[in-house]
């Protein structure tokens, strides 16, 4: 075991002699343990000498990471007619350990933090082996959260531990639903689970369905019931799977939907909005001499600022060009610019309907 690839292995051993209170070790008795037991481990150790082990020590006390107080102290020895002192090291406390630590609160606040995030994966096997951790490292319910997340509550808090699972395994489940349309009907549905994604605090299960095996999107709160079903043989996702969900807001993904090049002005007021939370990852604002061609064309927009972006049309992304209202018109392409008018007049058409 070469000297320099060992350091971590001695701090061990150290760790170990320094806390015990049976007997009282030199650097000269540190050296020889250390070497015995790394001699244990590996028989092709060269070994370390005193100076290794002063300098290690030095390490753990005031050059490393972890500070410990030494105690140096000494204990009388009788032989041959005369006594002389031994000089020994040890822990000032007995029951410290550099690889049991006790946690500083800021990393109980944090720990807390990401078993809440885990928290949300409710029904996993290894979440029973979190809670132990939590009861063994005394992190009780005083400690107030700094950190809260937004969420749509699932009824069946199981489902999407079910799915992030069956997902892993590659395995078929057979999935009882209710759409949003027909509330009242039960549709049953064998389902090869690819991908779990979250959008506007709702949780989703994306799969292919036979015998078309066409990609469907399904709303983890419409699930009434999931079963793993291991007899039918699982469909591997497209090798692509990940790359199709870039393309588009949200979560529906029409295949035959071209990837658009979308331009749209922004209001100086909506502006800061729009740049710090894109609409879409490949936000790009507009400059130069394009953007003097759109002014040129569209002399009616005042300030304000063109942007482009390229997507496939979809529900969410109509739902969030209209969102911003007349602060965010689109420009091209005309379908989409269409469709978002549309949207608008039958937003006022329903408004004067108020009045009558």
């Amino acid at each position: 075991m070469p000297v320099n690839k060992n350091a971590m292995t001695r701090y061990r051993i150290l760790d170990e002699l320094l806390s015990n209170r049976y007997h009282n070790y030199s650097l000269d008795d540190l050296t020889e343990e250390v070497n015995i037991r790394l001699g244990e481990m590996d028989p092709a150790s060269v070994g370390v000498v005193r100076r290794t082990i002063e300098k290690d020590i030095r390490y753990l006390e005031v050059e490393g990471p972890f500070m410990v107080e030494i105690e140096r102290y000494t204990v009388p020895l009788t032989g041959s007619g005369r006594t002389r002192l031994k000089h020994c090291v040890r822990y000032a406390d007995n029951s410290y350990s550099i690889f049991k630590q006790p946690m500083t609160i800021e990393e109980k606040h944090l720990l807390r933090e990401v078993m809440s995030l885990l928290g949300r994966f409710d029904g996993l096997p290894e979440m029973g082996s979190l809670e132990r951790l939590r009861r063994e490292l005394q992190i009780g319910e005083d400690i107030t959260p700094v950190v809260s997340f937004s969420k749509n509550p699932i009824e069946n808090t199981t489902v999407l531990a079910q799915l992030f699972m069956s997902i892993n395994h590659h395995q078929v489940v057979k999935i009882d639903y209710r759409t949003f349309v027909n509330p009242d009907k039960c549709l049953h549905l064998t389902v090869h689970p690819y991908l779990l994604k979250e959008f506007n605090r709702r949780w989703y299960v994306i799969g292919a369905v036979p015998p078309t095996m066409k990609l469907l999107t399904l709303a983890l709160d419409r699930v009434v019931d999931i079963e793993a079903v291991p007899e039918v043989d699982y469909h591997e996702p497209p090798a692509d799977i990940l790359e199709r969900y870039e393309d588009i807001v949200g979560v529906t993904y029409v295949e035959e939907s071209p990837v658009l090049d979308i331009v749209f002005w922004v209001s100086d007021q909506a502006r800061g909005y729009v740049e710090t939370k894109p609409i879409h990852e490949s936000h790009t604002p507009i400059r130069g001499e394009s953007e003097l061609v759109l002014r040129q064309r569209n002399p009616m927009l005042k300030g304000g600022a063109f942007y482009r972006i390229r997507c496939k049309e979809n529900y969410e992304l109509l739902r969030e060009l209209t969102s911003y209202g007349n602060d965010l018109l689109v420009i091209s392409p005309t379908g989409v610019r269409d469709k978002i008018e549309h949207r608008a007049t039958r937003l006022c058409d329903a408004y004067k309907a108020l009045r009558t």
